[in-house]
């Protein structure tokens, strides 16, 4: 049986606006202002949609001096990002004609 925290974990995946910001965030950390400016977002949108990423741990929130930068965990949803993305490519890449997002950077 499926537990109700891979309905939340999956529906958070879902959801258009928490995938453009995971999507952002792939490329770096970023304060609430970047992100609201980047995606065309009401800042109360995007603070609400990043609460709910950090509520669920997909982010990790860091203060420098008064500003919250938000960065993907590094730990467990980065890896499963990169797993998902490997799925697309061996499965479902003729559905997609774009490309996979780096989630893991090369260093």
């Amino acid at each position: 049986m499926i537990c109700n925290s891979y309905e939340r974990f999956f529906k958070t995946l879902a959801e258009p606006a928490k995938l453009n910001i995971i999507n952002l965030l792939s490329k770096g950390p970023l304060n609430v202002s970047q992100l609201s400016k980047k995606l065309n977002f009401e800042q109360s949108r995007a603070s609400h949609n990043l609460k709910a990423l950090a509520d669920r741990h997909f982010v990790i929130v860091e203060r420098k001096g008064k500003e919250r930068y938000y960065s993907l965990d590094k730990t467990i949803i980065i890896p499963i990002l990169g797993l998902i993305d490997a799925h697309v490519e061996k499965y479902e890449k003729h559905y997609c004609k774009c490309k996979g997002i780096p989630w893991r950077k090369k260093e």
